[in-house]
């Protein structure tokens, strides 16, 4: 029987099903007043970050900005819940799977994505993100938000065949609590990712997200790691304007055009690289010929299928128990106990 490991405020919140760097992922159930109900995913953040107030400021603000964002390719917050000394940001359930996870997967195959399905997450990726940098408030000023993690990691690919950006604003919030935590192992950023003007600690604008997806559409055309050197020295390497091979040395399946696209975007000063995601991503889908969702959506359930079909259980297993009726009982019980 699927049990909530956690109701807080109209939410019940089940066991872990991953664990990363920022914290637990879990699976959760909205309740609604009137018989409405929704599973969502929700990150449950460490306690060092729940801990800290300027964090916790810093997140909520981010959230909020974020949550402006709206546009297919990203999933954007759903809601931020404090409670109990603990942070919780709650999300847009995809059924899908992380370009991580995928690009792994066929590595350790010795396979390459098929070049069509790896330009149409890169492009996916890219408009996403573009979305982001040209969202505006509500009087119309612009926000400019920088994702400043992008990488496989942070890109999922949906079932439906969709690309969608994941983690926005996370990497600000946590960098500020680095500059107040000076050494602590738990804020590294992803660095194999980062724009050289970001490594150094300069400022950082919508370019430094077009290098960072930049590299993910290289890795995901090549079938492997940017750097062959690893750790921080690669880094190093690549920072201080280390020739960068065009991804047809890899793979022969991509034109030189494309070849041309993806190292402009990797170019060491930002005024040379595209001058939005947006533009990177038009000029990508006229040199190669994306695959369609439907294309994409079938690869990826192909190759995901084992832990989509783990996801599926879950969430019919909580679906099944999480009744309206039992859930609000089991809400009603915890703000009873605790005199709410």
């Amino acid at each position: 029987m699927a049990e909530p490991e956690l109701v807080l405020e109209r939410y019940a919140i089940y066991d872990a099903i991953a664990s990363g760097g920022m914290g637990t992922i879990h699976f959760a159930r909205v309740i609604g007043s009137v018989g409405f109900a929704r599973t969502v995913v929700v990150k449950r953040l460490r306690r060092v970050y729940a801990d800290d107030p300027d964090f916790v400021s810093s997140f909520v603000d981010e959230a909020r900005l974020v949550a402006r964002i709206r546009h297919p390719n990203v999933v954007a917050p759903l809601d931020v819940v404090a409670e109990r000394g603990e942070l919780f940001l709650v999300l847009e359930y995809v059924h899908g799977e992380v370009a991580s996870r995928l690009l792994k997967t066929m590595m350790a195959r010795g396979e390459r994505i098929p070049t069509p399905v790896a330009v149409s997450i890169g492009v996916g990726a890219l408009l996403g993100l573009h979305a982001a940098h040209d969202a505006k408030n509500e009087s119309g000023a612009p926000l400019r938000i920088v994702h400043r993690d992008v990488s496989p990691h942070n890109v999922i690919v949906g079932a439906d065949g969709h690309a969608r950006v994941i983690d926005f604003g996370i990497a600000k919030a946590v960098g500020r609590l680095r500059s107040t935590r000076k050494g602590s192992d738990n804020v590294k950023g992803k660095l194999a990712y980062m724009a050289p003007e970001q490594v150094v600690g300069d400022p950082v604008d919508h370019r430094a997200d077009v290098y960072s997806a930049s590299i993910v559409l290289w890795e995901l055309l090549c079938g492997r790691r940017l750097s062959e050197v690893p750790g921080v020295d690669g880094v190093v390497e690549r920072v201080a304007g280390a020739p960068i091979d065009p991804p047809s040395k890899h793979n022969p399946g991509v034109s030189r055009q494309l070849d041309d696209i993806v190292l402009r975007g990797l170019q060491r000063e930002p005024n040379a690289r595209w001058p939005t995601a947006r533009a990177m991503a038009i000029a990508i889908e006229q040199a190669t010929a994306p695959a369609t969702a439907s294309q994409v959506g079938s690869w990826v359930t192909r190759l995901a299928s084992t832990s989509l079909a783990e996801l599926s259980t879950k969430i019919a297993a909580i679906e099944s128990e999480a009744t309206h009726e039992r859930l609000s009982g089991v809400l009603d019980e915890i703000r009873a106990t605790r005199g709410d």
